[in-house]
């Protein structure tokens, strides 16, 4: 009698599995549209249209960075969606004429609208830095002088082309998460 049991919970476990893999591929897509979302896609698109940044690029960073949480802090005081540091924001807004309150930094970047314009500002100015997506995401995470230092010293190359020689580990995962959900994103949504 046991030993029936047994075998009938085995089979109802497979049935179960089997099930949910059938799910999972009749419904693919939309699973990956949760958890692959584009939320704030009005702003994103006013800005990575302004910036001419790939929208697809910028839902993919603000996934690695917040994952869509726009009161996110870091243990390293980055702010909200894009987690932008209170200096480089202020830098950012500075040289580009985006009207902010950097006495009040930390509610400006809690704002989605400015957290985007300045993040999407920001990761258009490293590209037209650097030239391509890989270079820029790692001077996005690391910092340009340190990305510019590892270039200097050949660490990388200029073009991306061995990005994964970056030496700091959390920004050499962060690139190929980056990267990773870039190719999802355009997948999904062109």
């Amino acid at each position: 009698m046991l030993k029936n049991n047994k075998r009938k919970i085995a089979i109802g476990t497979i049935i179960i599995i089997l099930i949910i893999i059938i799910l999972a591929i009749v419904f693919k897509d939309k699973l990956l549209k949760i958890l692959y979302p584009k939320t704030y896609s009005e702003i994103v698109s006013v800005y990575a249209q302004e910036y001419n940044v790939e929208e697809n690029l910028v839902y993919a960073l603000i996934k690695a960075e917040s994952n869509f949480n726009n009161t996110a802090i870091s243990n390293k005081s980055a702010i909200g969606l894009m987690q932008i540091v209170e200096e480089t924001a202020i830098d950012v807004a500075r040289k580009n004429n985006i009207p902010i309150d950097s006495e009040n930094i930390k509610e400006e970047l809690l704002d989605i609208d400015n957290n985007i314009h300045i993040g999407t500002k920001y990761l258009s100015t490293l590209l037209t830095q650097y030239g391509n997506v890989e270079v820029a995401l790692a001077a996005y995470n690391a910092g340009s002088g340190t990305v510019d230092n590892w270039i200097e010293k050949q660490i990388i190359q200029a073009d991306g082309s061995d990005i994964e020689n970056i030496p700091y580990k959390e920004t050499n995962n962060y690139v190929r998460k980056i990267l990773r959900d870039y190719d999802v994103y355009k997948e999904l949504y062109g």
